[in-house]
């Protein structure tokens, strides 16, 4: 619940400071845990919210290439500006050499040796990655790993 609270409290300073395109994306975060709390009828925690947002960036740059594709250069830059705003409260990312270690251990975990046991890999990596790195590109990883 640190993070909802964190948010919150970021929503506050950006309308304290007058910050109308950052109050705007902080109110969409709020308003889609919202509409995930009343759908669920629960309460999210942390790890649940990493993934909302997680969620929330990967629609925005799927929304980007769509915008660049159409000569939509002015729509693209918001949907980046959200990002940026958006990636303020996800965790850490992870950088290349923690990655490949955090691969390196899931395939000794598992005792994978083939591309049959993609699936048992990633089911490890994935709450280990979840809003800190991007699952394509570590699955291209990983399955570079297992066929070497």
């Amino acid at each position: 619940m640190a993070l909802k609270v964190d948010i919150t409290n970021a929503m506050k300073e950006a309308m304290r400071a007058r910050q109308k395109d950052r109050l705007k994306t902080i109110r969409l975060i709020l308003s889609e845990i919202k509409r995930v709390e009343v759908d669920e009828r629960i309460d999210i925690d942390d790890s649940r919210l990493v993934s909302i947002l997680a969620k929330m960036i990967k629609q925005r740059r799927d929304s980007i290439s769509q915008y660049d594709q159409a000569g939509r250069t002015e729509l693209s830059e918001i949907e980046s500006n959200e990002i940026e705003v958006i990636n303020e409260f996800l965790p850490a990312a992870l950088n290349d050499e923690e990655i490949n270690g955090l691969i390196q251990k899931a395939i000794a975990e598992t005792s994978a040796s083939s591309m049959k046991d993609m699936g048992k890999v990633m089911g490890i990596l994935r709450p280990d990655i979840q809003g800190r790195a991007d699952a394509g590109d570590v699955s291209k990883r990983v399955k570079e790993a297992l066929n070497s």
